[in-house]
């Protein structure tokens, strides 16, 4: 039942933007209140995805990004040139915190909305699924990225975005985002082990995605394409039987979880 949940979500999400294995858990992320920016490699792990870069073709499945003259791309441009005006503004610094996916930041909300910390100590499976998952998305979503090569938003001006400016915003292509992959793929999984407060991991997915063109590093149509491959990669690990035993490992793991997450807001 929760596996067809997961799947009926994401497929439904799809469907409306198209109409418009190691066994060592990781270190723990530090769940510390800060809006310091996420780095762009994954925390240091042992751990692999659980998927191989040929088991899902994200590049045809998404096709190209809308071209800049396109009615489309006109409108991602314009929704980036609106939302600089947000800056200092309470969006702005929930888009600051949605940036850092581990310290801090998204997971840390999902946790305080879940009502249980996901740690090493009380859910490690449930943190380890997530963190190969966060693999999982560089693997499927990087040749996409690379094929089309499309410039992020703030290239070429000099107006504010939520993030400091670094070298790798050159090179490190907008379409999909990466970071709306993630926060979409793990609201799925986290809706899929706590379907009671699936409407809560949703919304904090969706926020993830939404900031990113609110910070002015990705287009809308970058986050919409994150989530699509998002639904597609959750479907696709759950043909995997890795995935699907640390996933009954985990739904234990929530099932029996006491403590709750400190400093939640």
């Amino acid at each position: 039942m929760t596996r067809s949940f997961t799947l009926i979500v994401g497929a439904v999400f799809a469907a409306g933007l198209a109409a418009c294995t190691a066994t060592t858990p990781p270190q723990a992320p530090v769940l510390a209140d800060t809006s310091q920016p996420a780095p762009l490699n994954p925390l240091p792990t042992n751990l692999t995805g659980y998927l191989s870069v040929d088991a899902l073709d994200g590049a045809a499945l998404l096709g190209p990004p809308p071209t800049p003259s396109s009615l489309r791309g006109q409108a991602d441009r314009a929704h980036y040139e609106e939302t600089r005006a947000l800056e200092g503004t309470p969006r702005w610094t929930q888009a600051i915190s949605d940036n850092d996916l581990w310290g801090g930041g998204a997971l840390k909300q999902y946790s305080c909305k879940l009502g249980v910390s996901i740690d090493e100590k009380q859910t490690p499976t449930t943190l380890r699924v997530l963190h190969r998952v966060e693999l999982d998305v560089r693997t499927i979503g990087t040749p996409a990225k690379d094929l089309y090569n499309r410039p992020r938003p703030l290239i070429g001006d000099d107006k504010p975005i939520c993030i400091p400016r670094e070298d790798w915003m050159k090179t490190n292509a907008s379409y999909p985002s990466g970071h709306s992959m993630t926060g979409w793929a793990w609201a799925l999984i986290l809706a899929e082990l706590a379907p009671a407060k699936a409407d809560a991991m949703l919304s904090i997915g969706k926020s993830v995605g939404d900031s990113r063109a609110i910070c002015g590093v990705h287009y809308i149509s970058d986050i919409e394409a994150g989530r699509t491959l998002a639904a597609a990669m959750v479907a696709k690990l759950h043909g995997d039987p890795q995935f699907q035993r640390d996933i009954a490992k985990a739904r234990g793991e929530m099932a029996r979880a006491k403590a709750a997450p400190t400093g939640c807001a």
